[in-house]
């Protein structure tokens, strides 16, 4: 079967992440979490004492980022220097730190030249919030996942309490509202619906509800896979 493309894309929290890898491992095909390298970015910029809200300071140390994705048919690791980051990239403040960095055009086209090239030769499902649109705007599926504030708040939560941290739900509410501006306002590719995308509300499901979802769509699209 020749290969094909599922890109994902949709707000913080809407399931992406958990979802797509879900798809990949039933489908035997390679996930992507393209979100993790922007993370990567804010990760460099922020042990290098930049803030990812200054524009020079995060465009001067881009040349300097030797990262490594590895893929495979559970997830991908990140490398930042050969040191496995991936574990280290998933706090709130990284996560604020990725949502700025993704401002930048010369940071998106950077790493958009990463995930075309993953995808090259391999078939993927992409998860993010411009793969449709921007990264692989022919791939053959295309989802947008979303869910309501209040659900994607108690996911976080959840993912944090696992971790022993206490995280507050009124204040992972306005995180979350606040990536989303950052995410729906950036002036290069913003977070919006491919014209050409399913729209996947996930408010009311579970993981393998959308996970089947996202099978049934594919099949739709291409047929048996």
């Amino acid at each position: 079967m020749k290969r094909f493309a599922i890109a994902v894309d949709g707000p913080a929290g809407s399931g992406k992440s958990t979802v797509a890898k879900a798809v990949a491992k039933h489908l035997g095909i390679i996930y992507v979490d393209t979100g993790a390298m922007y993370r990567g970015v804010a990760y460099f910029c922020i042990q290098q004492g930049v803030s990812p809200l200054d524009e020079a300071g995060v465009l001067s140390l881009l040349n300097n980022i030797k990262m490594e994705i590895q893929p495979g048919r559970d997830g991908q690791r990140i490398f930042l220097d050969r040191e496995d980051i991936t574990s280290k990239i998933r706090t709130q403040e990284i996560g604020l730190g990725a949502s700025q960095v993704a401002t930048l055009q010369a940071v998106r086209q950077k790493l958009g030249d990463m995930q075309r090239e993953m995808a090259k030769n391999n078939s993927v499902i992409m998860d993010g919030r411009d793969i449709g649109t921007f990264v692989l705007p022919q791939a053959e599926v295309k989802i947008y996942m979303d869910a309501s504030v209040e659900v994607r708040a108690r996911r976080r939560m959840g993912e944090l309490e696992a971790k022993g941290e206490k995280p507050v739900f009124e204040v992972i509410c306005e995180e979350i509202i606040r990536r989303d501006e950052n995410d729906m306002n950036r002036l290069y590719n913003p977070l919006r619906q491919a014209e050409d995308a399913v729209y996947l509300d996930t408010t009311g499901m579970g993981i393998d509800e959308a996970v089947e979802a996202i099978i049934r769509i594919t099949e739709g699209k291409i047929g048996e896979v």
